[in-house]
């Protein structure tokens, strides 16, 4: 085809799209359209259900009155197919008569050996039944495994757990596997119709039950597991994501939905057991892995990622040698590693209840933990030197002599001994420690001066330590910082220095392939022991964008209208339920 006869064809469809819409008629049917949907925004009700009725006896009264050219041309509307179909078309909506009818059960349908039977009819639509089927190892009957919330077969009240299924679309299911009535499902077109026998006793309907939602620890991909019982039934999840449990009656399998999902089916996820049982199969895999650990890389050049400029407040309270805090918790992680783990529960699930913030409430207190070297204290500083009106940090105590350059509460503050030990007896310090002979720590009187203050208080503390602020005095938020892999590690730090000592700033050192092994280490022993108290988890490979993700997260926490806070800061937990501080559900319902 040539160009010129292309351009013509090109042409002509503009010509013909060009009538088209010039069209009387389609401008009239985009009017029509218009005011339907102004009629449909205002909800209008039926002045009656019974027009047809209604018409049909006005006809019969008009039939009788003088016969003037409008009563016969009304009595000829009346007679009009056309008429009568729209009048019943009106009385079927008016009525909300949407329902199939279903066809008359059978004389020969009952068995003899059968109770009750009855016959379900559902209409298919794109949403999944809602159920899944298994075979009863004792009689080999198909039934009913489970229902999920919300779904088809749920909202229409006629299938229940243990329902034997004996036909399906008037197949029998008699000698059938699970699997190969998925199949019939598929071919069903419009109805599905199933013959049940109802199970022989039914649990007895309990008082409605006060509402439950977790918050996920863990992430969970239905694609990747291949025990769930029906992928489709299933729900993806993050860790960090809230979900409300429907049910917890299968020992090993919950139903859940998301936050927000109200109106959707509930799905399936792991139960705590489930998972915890998983995560104790494949420990022992990957703890005693060895790590190939290559010859520390030289470098010489000081990327001041890490340190930078000196700000009053940002010293680390105690923790004051990085170098042999990161072989402590190396120590402490290969110790954990080698025995401890024998008695550690997994992560799973922790209940949350929401928080609706009052204008005159102080500000959540925002927790900052991670492995020394990470770069806890440098995201602090980003954000206090960002909007220093709106963050604030502490002032940490020491029992040693003030400098001439110091300033009392503003780089410290200076008590005596006998005060800092007196503190320590009667628990006022988040964390404390001794270096050269002098105590330091952070009290949680300083906390209280920040936030008395109207700021948010930011404080950098060990894992270990939370418990002291994990209150609903302090509702802290906890963002864990996590380093990247040990490849990013060697490019984002193979120039960086870090302070061994902060009381003489000149001792810095390059890291060294060691000590990122150590990094990682102290970070996977953190998360695994106290994952469930972090509320997020920021990756620091490249700093800039590591602080963008955090202040970006923590304005969206200030700004949300609900916030999702530990049910035992409000609710204490009984001494059955105190294993859920450790993530742990079991014993409760």
């Amino acid at each position: 085809m040539s160009e010129t006869e292309s351009q013509s064809d090109r042409e002509e469809d503009y010509r013909f799209l060009h009538s088209m819409l010039m069209e009387k008629k389609l401008h009239l049917l985009f009017k029509i359209h218009e005011r339907l949907k102004h009629f449909e925004e205002r909800s209008p009700l039926p002045v009656h259900e019974n027009a047809a009725t209604l018409a049909s006896d006005l006809a019969e009264e008009l039939i009788y009155q003088s016969r003037t050219d409008e009563v016969k041309e009304l009595v000829d509307l009346f007679s009009k197919p056309h008429f009568k179909s729209l009048l019943f078309v009106h009385d079927a909506v008016a009525q909300r008569d949407f329902e199939p009818t279903l066809p008359p059960i059978p004389d020969d349908i009952l068995d003899s050996d059968e109770d009750t039977v009855k016959i379900v009819s559902l209409v298919k639509t794109k949403e999944p039944l809602g159920a899944t089927i298994k075979k009863d190892k004792f009689t080999g009957a198909i039934v009913v495994a489970r229902i999920m919330r919300g779904g088809a077969a749920d909202k229409s009240g006629l299938i229940h757990e243990g329902d034997e299924l004996k036909e399906l679309n008037g197949v029998s299911l008699e000698h059938k596997k699970p699997n190969e009535i998925l199949p019939l499902l598929a071919c069903s077109q419009r109805d599905v119709k199933f013959k049940i026998v109802p199970a022989s006793s039914k649990k007895d309907m309990s008082p409605k039950k006060k509402k439950l939602f977790l918050r996920a620890l863990f992430d969970y991909d239905p694609g990747e597991d291949p025990t769930v019982p029906c992928k489709d039934a299933a729900v993806a999840f993050k860790r960090g994501d809230i979900l409300q449990i429907v049910s917890m009656e299968d020992d090993t399998w919950w139903q859940a939905r998301h936050l927000g999902d109200s109106s959707t089916r509930a799905g399936l996820i792991p139960s705590e057991h489930l998972h915890e049982r998983r995560v104790a199969l494949q420990r022992p895999k990957a703890l005693f892995k060895p790590r190939r650990v290559k010859p520390p890389v030289i470098e010489d050049v000081d990327y001041r990622a890490i340190t930078g400029f000196y700000i009053a407040g940002l010293r680390r309270s105690f923790r004051l040698g990085r170098k042999s805090t990161l072989a402590k918790e190396a120590a402490h992680s290969r110790r954990w590693s080698a025995g401890v783990h024998s008695t550690f529960t997994a992560p799973t699930y922790i209940e949350v209840i929401p928080y609706h913030r009052d204008p005159t409430d102080k500000h959540r207190l925002v927790v900052l933990v991670g492995p020394s070297g990470v770069g806890v204290t440098e995201l602090k500083r980003r954000l206090l030197i960002s909007d220093p009106d709106h963050y604030g940090v502490t002032v940490p105590y020491t029992t040693r002599e003030k400098r001439r350059q110091e300033n009392e509460g503003v780089d410290y503050h200076f008590v005596s001994i006998y005060m800092f030990e007196e503190d320590i007896l009667n628990k006022r310090f988040i964390e404390y420690g001794r270096h050269r002979g002098h105590y330091y720590g952070t009290s949680l009187d300083s906390v209280h001066r920040v936030m008395a203050e109207g700021k948010v208080c930011l404080l950098d503390a060990h894992p270990s330590k939370i418990k002291h602020v994990y209150t609903s005095e302090f509702k802290p938020y906890v963002v864990f910082v996590k380093p990247p892999c040990i490849e990013e590690l060697r490019l984002t730090r193979r120039r960086a220095k870090f302070i061994c000592d902060e009381e003489d700033k000149n001792t810095r050192r390059i890291f060294s392939e060691e000590d990122f092994g150590d990094m990682i280490a102290s970070a996977e022993t953190m998360e695994s022991q106290c994952g469930h108290l972090f509320d997020s988890v920021t990756v620091n490979g490249d700093i800039a964008i590591a602080f963008r993700e955090l202040k970006a997260d923590l304005k969206r926490v200030e700004k949300a209208e609900v916030q999702w806070i530990p049910a035992e800061w409000i609710c204490p937990a009984s001494p059955t339920q105190a294993r859920r501080s450790c993530g742990y559900l079991g014993g409760w319902i």
